[in-house]
């Protein structure tokens, strides 16, 4: 295979791949506390430098340079993969169980069936036996869960809710409508390296490798939640389609060099080994 056919099939599969990023990003452009992803290209050049120390043999011998093959160096390749955790925009929504955080490095804790997990969707409900819960039925943890395992229940005879902004959930009910009830406190977990964080599902979070019961930071004076609002996307739908044309230009691109490439491969068949000599 000519190594100028390896180059260009290299760079367009990274540009699917690309492609599905921001097919994604675009899908979740109304995914309540949804991140945006994005990928980083780079080439082998790039990695070597980075690990050349590492090599069994130096840079500079013959042996050494075994290691490198020129033809492959500035194939484009996905070399990382990050999530933007900047802010999206707040919504007021009128719901007294829509909930928002107002810095990024916060988020609430929920249980799964995977374990526990993060997230910065908070249009939460309540299941059919009053517990607080998000919207794929997951229940969302108080401050004391890990003491008493109990998950946030709300009376049946809650007339009105109310969540503070430290995350303290109070109700009033008919008979006492003077003096709230006490219902629990919202866990609500400070992640200061967000990178380490792994997205799962469309707005979800999890540490891989660590265990979140063990490597939460929990709040416990904190004055950043919002009621009645709701953190929408980041995802800015200019941008993605931006990059979704770009994209698919330079799919086109790398489609077309290989078109040139295999009509000179197939001319090279014709006229050279074809070809008879006395």
């Amino acid at each position: 295979m000519q190594s100028g056919f390896y180059t260009v099939t290299g760079g367009m599969v990274t540009q699917f791949n690309r492609l599905d990023q921001i097919s994604q990003n675009l899908a979740n452009v109304r995914t309540n506390g949804y991140k945006g992803n994005d990928v980083v290209i780079g080439d082998f050049m790039r990695i070597f430098q980075e690990r050349r120390d590492e090599m069994p043999l130096a840079n500079h011998t013959k042996e050494g340079a075994k290691f490198l093959n020129r033809s492959v160096n500035r194939v484009p390749r996905i070399v990382g993969r990050y999530t933007d955790f900047t802010m999206g925009a707040m919504a007021h929504t009128g719901n007294p169980l829509d909930l928002a955080l107002g810095e990024k490095n916060l988020f609430f804790a929920v249980d799964t069936p995977s374990g526990i997990r993060l997230t910065r969707d908070g249009s939460f409900r309540l299941n059919e036996d009053g517990e607080l819960v998000t919207r794929d039925g997951f229940k969302v943890l108080s401050q004391h869960y890990f003491q008493n395992r109990q998950a946030i229940t709300i009376p049946f005879d809650a007339v009105s809710i109310s969540v503070g902004k430290s995350g303290r959930i109070e109700y009033m009910d008919k008979t006492a409508m003077d003096t709230p009830g006490y219902v629990d406190d919202l866990m609500v977990v400070r992640i200061d390296n967000l990178q380490d964080l792994e997205a799962e599902g469309d707005n979800y979070f999890k540490m891989p490798g660590k265990s979140l019961e063990n490597e939460m930071n929990v709040v416990t004076e904190t004055n950043q939640v919002y009621q009645y609002m709701i953190e929408k996307s980041n995802v800015n739908p200019i941008r993605e389609m931006t990059a979704l044309i770009e994209t698919n230009r330079l799919v086109e691109m790398y489609q077309k060099a290989m078109n040139t490439q295999m009509d000179d491969m197939n001319n090279d068949a014709v006229n050279k080994l074809a070809s008879v000599r006395a």
